[in-house]
């Protein structure tokens, strides 16, 4: 990690602690997909982004619009929220081809100090820190299957009921209740006998329903 600006290193490790990340902001760089068409949107996710708005803006352009690609873009700490965005958009479409591609991606924080030495300017300090970046292209449209980081449509199966699987095991019918079984019981037995011998009707099981 280098630093521009004034300084050698970054503001926690160089003890500054008058300094302030003031501003964030990426280095642009060209989508790792080639044969990309045009006017292909990209959905930059950031950390503090909100899926649903996201996942609002994306499904529009994908279902009224009538785009055929979409590609989404995460960076640092926002890798996981861009992975979830994916997801819920093949879950919701289905069919969609997907490319993955992971890189690193570069960061420029400007941090600014808080109290300067009196008599001098205010001092920035730009620094320039690598993180993890990925970036995922959806398509409707076949890809190319041997090319890194391609993954086919995952198989759907029309008409499955999802709560089949809950309910198996579950066709028997409950046993009935012993209320039920007691005029069988208590065929031939004597005017004073009980199939639960001399204890209390207190006793007596209760059915579950």
């Amino acid at each position: 990690m280098a630093a521009q600006g004034g300084a050698a290193k970054p503001p926690a490790a160089a003890g500054m602690e008058n300094f302030r990340k003031v501003r964030t902001s990426e280095e642009e760089s060209p989508l790792p997909f080639p044969d990309l068409p045009p006017g292909v949107v990209e959905m930059k996710v950031k950390e503090g982004s909100k899926i649903r708005n996201l996942m609002s803006f994306a499904m529009a352009q994908m279902e009224l619009k009538g785009s055929r690609q979409i590609v989404f873009s995460g960076c640092g700490r926002a890798v996981t929220k861009t992975i979830t965005c994916v997801e819920i958009m093949k879950r919701k479409l289905g069919g969609l081809h997907q490319v993955t591609k992971v890189r690193y991606k570069t960061l420029l924080e400007v941090w600014e100090n808080q109290d300067p030495p009196p008599g001098s300017a205010a001092q920035n300090l730009t620094v320039h820190k690598n993180v993890p970046s990925i970036c995922i292209l959806l398509s409707r449209d076949p890809l190319d299957p041997n090319q890194t980081g391609y993954q086919p449509p995952e198989p759907s199966q029309p008409g499955e009921d999802p709560s089949s699987s809950s309910t198996k095991g579950q066709k028997r019918p409950p046993p009935p209740p012993c209320e039920e079984l007691l005029p069988k019981k208590l065929q031939g037995a004597g005017p004073g006998s009980s199939p639960w011998g001399s204890g209390d009707r207190d006793s007596q099981p209760e059915g579950h329903h």
